[in-house]
Order: structure tokens, then C-alpha cells, then sequence
């Protein structure tokens, strides 16, 4: 039986997937190799780690931690963008089935991310869920509205009007 707290992660991951779409349907075809900066993902990397890291993240806290590599992660490459949002469907749907599967002893179990064998996070896995699965989550979402912007791309709304749309203007 899912907690009061998991049930609110649940209903904050079923309200973000909808803005999450959003924001991944304007993302251009022709523009996923674009970079903002040489140190940066490129428009299709991040959008497909905007699509993927609900389930990534929910695949990595099924364990009972991580081991973070030395050599790093690469993104890998999206060829299209209307692959965006069957991946963001199955990554939700993902996270859900996990976090809808913990129950009070696993959900209040420690979590741990270790480098080279030496502790760097530990903390509740409902907090890690909190921290990494929605609040990373959201953050990733941010740069991608950013890089919308720097295209030119009508940036939709999030959490209120953008300068492109205002779901509270009169029609």
C-alpha cells in the first residue's frame, strides 16, 4: 500500500508529464544537434533525457544505490523528435509503477550514490526520489525551455504565462 507521501509524488509526476509534453512537442526536427554551448547536450540529448529520466531515474532507485562511473555518462543521440513522446509515455508510466510499488519500510530505506567506492549521497529513497527523480527532472525541463527561447521557438506555458502563451487570457 503506497504512503500518503508517495501518492503525492505520483500525482506531481501525473501533473509535470502533461507540461513535460508541452514543452518536448516544440521541440525542432531540424535543430536536435544544436548545442547552446560546446559544453552543453545538444537539443536532442537533452530532450531525450527530459523524456527518458522519470524511468531512468525510477530504474536506478529499484536498487539500493549507484555507483557513479569515473569515465561519465553520454547521452545518447534521438534521431527524431516525434520519438519524444511515446519515450516521455513509457518513462512516466515507468516511474509510476515503481514509486505506485513502494511501501512505507523500502520508501524510508537509505538510499546511496557512491564514486570510486566512497559515499557522496545517502538519503531516504522517497527523498532521493523527491531530489533527483522530479526536482532534476524539472530543472532539465528549464534548460530545455531556455534553448526554445534561443531558437525561437514559442516557449509554452509552465507554471504560469510564457511570453508566447497565457492560459489566462481571455479567448
Amino acid at each position: 500500500m503506497m504512503t500518503s507521501g508517495v501518492e503525492a509524488l505520483v500525482a506531481e509526476l501525473e501533473q509535470e508529464a502533461a507540461t513535460t509534453q508541452r514543452v518536448l512537442a516544440r521541440v525542432p526536427n531540424d535543430q536536435l544537434g544544436w548545442k547552446p554551448h560546446p559544453k552543453s547536450m545538444s537539443l536532442g540529448q537533452l530532450a531525450q533525457h527530459v523524456a527518458s529520466s522519470p524511468g531512468d531515474v525510477a530504474q536506478l532507485l529499484s536498487n539500493d544505490g549507484l555507483e557513479i562511473s569515473p569515465a561519465g555518462m553520454t547521452p545518447p543521440a534521438l534521431t527524431s523528435a516525434a520519438e519524444l513522446g511515446p519515450l516521455l509515455e513509457r518513462s512516466v508510466r515507468a516511474a509510476k509503477a515503481f514509486l505506485s510499488a513502494l511501501d512505507a519500510q523500502r520508501a524510508m530505506a537509505t538510499w546511496r550514490v557512491t564514486k570510486e567506492g566512497k559515499e557522496v549521497f545517502a538519503a531516504p529513497r522517497i527523498t532521493a526520489a523527491r531530489a533527483i527523480l522530479l526536482n532534476h527532472w524539472y530543472h532539465h525541463r528549464g534548460q530545455l525551455s531556455v534553448c526554445l527561447r534561443l531558437l525561437d521557438v514559442p516557449v509554452p506555458s509552465i507554471y504560469g504565462p510564457s511570453a508566447d502563451e497565457d492560459p489566462f487570457a481571455a479567448a
